[in-house]
This record gives C-alpha cells, sequence and structure tokens, in this order.
C-alpha cells in the first residue's frame, strides 16, 4: 500500500488555505496514494479565540471538510483529515479539534476529538493553553477498513503511551499522528517519541504534519512548527521523512511487518499487574 503525508504551511484563512490543500491531496493520489493524510489543524491555525469564533464552523457546515469528502470521492481515495478545528455549540465557547477517516465513497468512517490538551510552558516565553480553547475528547478510536485497521491519535497524545498500547491490543495495525508540533519540542521530541510509539506498538506510525512559519492576520502572535512528516515501520526505521518544506511525502508500506514485529517482540501480550508505590511498605519509592 502507498500511503501519501501532505505537509501543510496554514495561515488563520480556512478559506485562503483550503486551495493548497486541495493541490496536495490531488498530488499525493497522482503518485499513487491510496491513503493520503493532513496534518493537525488543516483548516487553520490561529491563536486567536475571537478571530477562530469568527471563521470556523460546525461540522455539518464546514467547508473545509466538505471539500475534502469531495477529493476523496472523486481521487477514490482513503483521506485522513488529521484535524480541523470546528464549533461545537458547547456553553464555554470551546472548539473541537478532530480527526476524519474519510473513505473512498466520501463518506465519514470515523471521527476522533484530540484527547490530551497542550497545556505547556516551552520556555519563559512560550507558553501554551489549547484546553482554555478547546475541549478534550474522551475516547479511544480505531475504524476496520480494507487498508488494515487504523487507531487515531493527533498531535501532543504522542506524549501518552497508554493511548498507543490500548489502541495496538485493540487491534490496530496502522496508527495515524498528525500534528501542528512546536518546532522547539519537535527538535528534541518528535523522531524519538514517534519511534517509540512505533516500537512499542509494532504499528506503522504515519505523522502528517504542519510546517514553518505560520502568520496570523487578525491579531493573533504566530508560530512556528516543526515538520518532518515521518512514515514509520513497525520495527522503528523512518521510512520517509518530509523535512521542512510543504509538499507531499509518499511510501510503501506493507502490512506484513507488523505480524513480524510483534512475532519477534510480543510485547503487548506481557502486560503484568503490579502494585504501586503507595502499596509497599515503607511508601513511596
Amino acid at each position: 500500500m502507498r500511503v501519501g503525508l501532505v505537509q501543510l504551511n496554514v495561515n488563520d484563512d480556512p478559506a485562503a488555505n483550503l486551495p493548497e490543500t486541495v493541490a496536495m491531496v490531488r498530488k499525493a493520489a497522482a503518485g499513487g496514494a491510496q491513503f493520503v493524510l493532513t496534518p493537525e489543524c488543516t483548516n487553520g491555525l490561529s491563536s486567536s479565540r475571537r478571530h477562530q469564533a469568527q471563521v470556523f464552523h460546525l461540522e455539518g457546515d464546514d467547508p473545509t471538510l466538505a471539500a475534502l469528502r469531495t477529493e476523496a470521492a472523486d481521487l477514490g481515495v482513503w483521506l485522513l483529515i488529521g484535524s480541523l478545528a470546528l464549533l461545537t455549540g458547547d456553553a464555554d465557547g470551546r472548539f473541537a479539534n478532530r480527526s476524519f477517516l474519510i473513505d473512498p465513497q466520501g463518506e465519514i468512517a470515523a471521527r476522533y476529538d484530540k484527547v490530551h490538551m497542550f497545556d505547556v510552558n516551552v520556555s519563559a516565553t512560550e507558553s501554551y493553553r489549547e484546553s482554555e480553547g478547546y475541549r478534550p475528547g474522551d475516547r479511544a478510536v480505531m475504524a476496520q477498513t480494507p487498508l488494515g485497521a487504523i487507531g487515531m491519535s493527533i498531535c501532543y497524545d504522542v506524549r501518552f503511551a497508554y493511548l498507543y498500547r490500548r489502541l495496538a491490543q485493540g487491534g490496530a495495525q496502522i496508527i495515524t499522528v498528525p500534528a501542528a508540533f512546536n518546532d522547539t519540542t519537535g527538535a528534541a521530541h518528535w523522531e524519538v517519541l514517534l519511534r517509540a510509539r512505533a516500537i512499542e506498538t509494532g504499528c506503522f506510525v504515519l505523522a502528517p504534519a504542519q510546517t514553518g512559519y505560520h502568520p496570523e492576520t487578525a491579531g493573533g502572535k504566530g508560530r512556528r512548527t516543526w515538520g518532518h512528516s515521518l512514515v514509520i515501520a513497525p520495527w522503528g526505521e523512518v521510512l520517509a521523512d518530509a523535512g521542512t518544506e510543504p509538499g507531499v511525502c509518499l511510501a510503501d508500506i506493507d502490512l506484513a511487518q507488523v505480524e513480524k514485529a510483534r512475532s519477534r517482540v510480543p510485547s503487548l501480550t506481557h502486560d503484568r499487574q503490579i502494585s504501586g508505590p503507595d502499596d509497599q511498605e515503607g511508601g513511596h519509592v
């Protein structure tokens, strides 16, 4: 199976971002990709909650979702829309960060809302509070498809190994990690975390990413993302790295490698019940 990872450099205007995204999806399909993946926040990146409320839509009204569903059907490909920022109608006004798996008929095969919110202090001058604008999801999602069993995640989720273990033990063979990874943490942690998740689970990891500087026209401060969309094999090899420019990254994967890796190191079957530090004599260790 050939996969195509779309690496984007979006701004804070979903309408302006859409033509480039469509062009990239078409390029991936033209390159033979049966499964095309876009990054987190495919419709746009903005730090202004006021602006977001003006340009984002409810799922049923979202132009990016409608257009990409049409593209998937026209091209006859499976398409992961890494995530869209969407209005929810929640009383507190928070948005959803939602990933969509679209089938070759343009139908939504699965949805996943990002569970772990990026609430961090990267440095004394750089901090993020995703939970102030976005509500977290509360469930793991895996889709059974003709391509294989696909487990879904988004960006900061990659730091929480238990989610991926649960997906793999539930049957996942491919795990998607669309991201808009910060460039500081990306340089330090992006590849090593993704390779660890692949090795721990014996899954292929497909991680399409945002890249470069993302300008904001509506009063936001802008931000930089790391790029380096990656395709990683179940044994931990990096099969493709998109670098730092927008574009399409293609790779061929063979799901037989999933069982091969898991038979060599069957760690998914070796869970043990253990007591915690508070259960041991003398308290904490």
